[in-house]
């Protein structure tokens, strides 16, 4: 319901309109769905960033219910590529919850490629979650066994997997990428404290529940700071990053 709330927001906000907040230079992002979820569900987010002034592209994934390693290998990676070949670029990857973890292990995997990743609270120092959710992990990991069988690891989706998925979320991302950790103590879903960096530069905390950052006026808001911050200092306005508190109060 509060996410409901917060699309209502969006519609009516001043950063929807793209009033007050940089203007994009042309690159590629490309968004990343989380667990369970579409591209569908980033369908505000993929229209505003065209609409400021962003090539946006989705990753390309039909449901976030598949063996993460899969998805990258299969779709991620690709799209990264398309979206580098049109701007002729490094492109951004913004990610939502277990979409993050995703986006943070490719451009770990190819950061000549990636100009810079945002996760909006996504799994970065372990996985805490509702107890609602780990069930539903269950679920689908067996799905995956099923589906896959020798095709991929017996540890599949859980944190002892020794995939490439799993080594590069650990990897530590090269300086060249620049990184945002978007965080909420209302998310409801994720932990919060597991969706941080530790790192003050790179961890911004907004007011949110956990589906509705997608469309969160405030995290639009951060977005459009943190994307313009990545470019060349000739290409920057004169916007300044600023920690985001307003919002849907916990």
């Amino acid at each position: 319901m509060l996410a409901g709330v917060e699309l209502g927001f969006l519609w009516v906000s001043p950063v929807y309109l793209g009033y007050g907040i940089p203007r994009g230079d042309g690159s590629g992002v490309v968004l990343v769905p989380g667990f369970l979820a579409s591209d569908r569900s980033l369908k505000a987010l993929y229209s505003w960033l065209k609409r400021i002034g962003y090539r946006s592209y989705y990753s390309g994934i039909s449901i976030n219910a598949e063996c993460p390693n899969l998805l990258i290998g299969q779709h991620l990676r690709a799209v990264i590529e398309k979206a580098y070949e049109a701007t002729n670029r490094r492109v951004h990857v913004i990610g939502h919850s277990l979409g993050g973890a995703m986006a943070r292990a490719v451009a770990a995997q190819m950061p000549e490629r990636i100009a810079s990743v945002i996760t909006l609270a996504s799994p970065i120092r372990s996985v805490a979650a509702h107890s609602t959710v780990l069930r539903m992990a269950d679920v689908v990991r067996e799905q995956i066994l099923n589906r896959h069988g020798a095709a991929v690891l017996p540890n599949c989706y859980t944190t002892q997997c020794t995939c490439n998925f799993l080594a590069s979320v650990m990897q530590k991302i090269p300086k060249s990428v620049r990184q945002t950790a978007i965080y909420s103590k209302c998310d409801g879903i994720m932990d919060w404290r597991a969706c941080q960096t530790g790192d003050p530069r790179v961890d911004v905390e907004v007011s949110s529940t956990h589906v509705g950052l997608v469309v969160n006026p405030l995290v639009y808001q951060v977005l459009a700071e943190r994307l313009a911050a990545s470019r060349p200092a000739k290409g920057r306005g004169q916007h300044q990053i600023r920690r985001v508190s307003q919002g849907v109060v916990c």
